[in-house]
């Protein structure tokens, strides 16, 4: 096999960096939200439309920066994105009112979007310089910098930072840091030499991208399901103390992190397909067992299968969307990165909503359904290597779709 470059190992530790300065910068929003709603003066319901703003402007800035990667390419796209964000972080630090702290989240939320699809088609890029698989590892590596950023912030929190100087001044790192960085990303072939007259690439992964996306909806409802219940599961269901409740989400977010570190080798032997099905089967057999259990040690096994299957199978879907079209891979995983984020946001609040019904623990039939669907439909992910008009779920190369 091909061994990769320098330049590809200098891209791969580029990439590194910039997931995980977005892991941290969003880490470091998240431990200081307490701070901000104080600071601003505002009522939890109010906090809770703000922070739907932030995921709306996320959206959009997928969707916006998918386009923008593909035109201007994402040596460009990247570092521009993580100095946004830095600039961005400073808002909510110097808020005063709802009104300023939501404008401040729809830069940060747009700045997160940019970044998000942009570092993942960069990711892309770089595994195709890579005789393995490797995407797994740049989202392990996200997890890491959420990890440091909360103990960070706690430190910054006991220690009476104000909030404003936590959040400057690494708003102000992030920015240097995306700079530097900036000169070690790759581009892609068609990026390298762009004739004037080139005509504009045009999507022709058809109907498969929305399949990868709804795929991507699925599983990842799942995880925001486990952010946002998990701990809320053993207080009310299992009737833990708060610090063993805390050991729910803990013992998850672990096993996300070391599953996705692991990922990669596995999908080398057994390929994208086997692991999609079979990380979507055992998070829905692991989050099954967590809701059934009555006995808290089986169900922090629950919740670290469920943290194990769910590490593995969205970093394979990222990478199928990425190259289905190389001309358009930015705008391609901009639908499946959004789509993913859509169910990170509905998971928990379709899930509240049910707890009107029904408890907790039975509310979980929801996530624990889709992701019984995704192993059914993994079927739909394309081999490596297949060219998008030779998959009968995509378009021929008139623009027809074909079945």
């Amino acid at each position: 096999m091909t061994q990769p470059t320098q330049r590809a190992r200098a891209a791969r530790v580029a990439t590194w960096i910039y997931f995980t300065l977005n892991g941290f910068g969003v880490g470091l929003w998240v431990v200081h939200i307490p701070n901000v709603e104080r600071a601003t003066d505002i009522t939890h319901s109010t906090l809770g439309l703000l922070l739907l703003l932030l995921g709306g402007s996320a959206f959009i800035g997928m969707q916006v920066g998918g386009g923008l990667a593909d035109r201007l390419g994402q040596r460009k796209l990247v570092p521009a994105a993580g100095v946004l964000m830095g600039v961005a972080l400073f808002g909510p630090g110097l808020a005063d009112s709802w009104w300023t702290l939501g404008l401040s989240l729809m830069v940060l939320g747009f700045s997160n979007g940019l970044i998000d699809v942009g570092m993942n088609a960069q990711a892309v890029v770089v595994e195709r310089a890579y005789p393995r698989p490797i995407m797994a590892a740049f989202h392990a590596m996200w997890s890491i910098g959420g990890a440091g950023a909360a103990l960070v912030g706690a430190g910054l929190l006991g220690a009476g930072v104000p909030t404003e100087v936590s959040l400057g001044t690494a708003g102000v790192l992030i920015l240097i840091i995306s700079l530097v960085t900036a000169r070690f990303l790759l581009e892609p072939d068609h990026h390298a030499a762009p004739a004037e007259d080139a005509p504009k690439p045009k999507v022709k992964a058809g109907k498969l991208v929305w399949f990868l996306g709804a795929l991507a909806f699925a599983m990842m409802l799942a995880e925001g399901v486990a952010a946002d219940w998990a701990a809320l599961h053993f207080k009310d269901i299992l009737n833990t103390s708060a610090s063993t409740a805390a050991f729910a989400y803990g013992t998850f977010s672990v096993a996300m992190t070391v599953g996705r570190f692991a990922t990669d080798r596995v999908a080398a032997i057994v390929g994208p397909k086997a692991i999609l099905r079979w990380s979507a089967a055992l998070a829905a057999a692991g989050l099954s067992i967590a809701a059934a259990s009555p006995w808290v040690p089986l169900a922090l096994v629950g919740w670290m299968l469920c943290g194990l299957g769910l590490s593995g199978g969205v970093p394979q879907l990222f990478t199928a969307a990425g190259n289905l079209d190389a001309r358009s891979a930015g705008t391609l995983m901009a639908r499946v990165v959004g789509l993913g984020y859509v169910g990170i946001l509905a998971g928990p609040a379709l899930v509240g909503g049910l707890t009107h019904w029904m408890p907790l623990n039975v509310a979980f039939a929801l996530p624990v359904v889709l992701c019984a669907l995704a192993a059914v439909f993994a079927y739909v992910m394309p081999a490596p290597g297949t060219k998008p008009a030779q998959d009968p779920l995509q378009l021929s190369e008139s623009g027809r779709e074909e079945r």
